[in-house]
């Protein structure tokens, strides 16, 4: 599971009215070699929840991966960047797209119910009491 996908999701536990951002609880990751696409990135962006992104690289204990606060759009998309290893948009385009979470578990922050991620696939069945 990239972290794009768990920046994606939130559990539909019945009852549960805030279950996002889910917390990630990695106990085997890697990282796979990604070509860097400058333009998906620039419309991914917006759609992106940046502190649960860090949060996200922090629980996989990278901290010094992404700053606390998104970098500005001049920062990330300066001419050249996307050549420059440790810019901004590189550093992004590894926590979104390069880094695969392959077994661990997401964590719905209200109920506690966790969703294991086996083989790199967060499984968010329900239980059928919880639909």
């Amino acid at each position: 599971m990239r972290l794009l996908t768990h920046n994606m999701l939130a559990s539909n536990v019945r009852g549960v009215t805030s279950g996002y951002p889910l917390k990630l609880e990695a106990t085997n990751w890697c990282t796979k070699e990604v070509d860097l696409n400058a333009d998906f990135i620039r419309g991914l962006l917006p759609k992106i929840d940046w502190r649960a992104l860090v949060a996200a690289t922090r629980a996989l204990n990278l901290p010094e991966l992404l700053p606390e606060e998104q970098p500005s759009e001049e920062e990330i998309f300066a001419e050249g960047a996307a050549n420059v290893e440790g810019s901004a948009i590189r550093r992004i385009h590894h926590a979104l797209l390069e880094i695969h979470v392959q077994q661990g578990a997401l964590i719905c922050p209200e109920s506690g119910r966790s969703f294991p991620i086996e083989k790199g696939i967060p499984n968010m069945m329900l239980h059928e009491d919880e639909v």
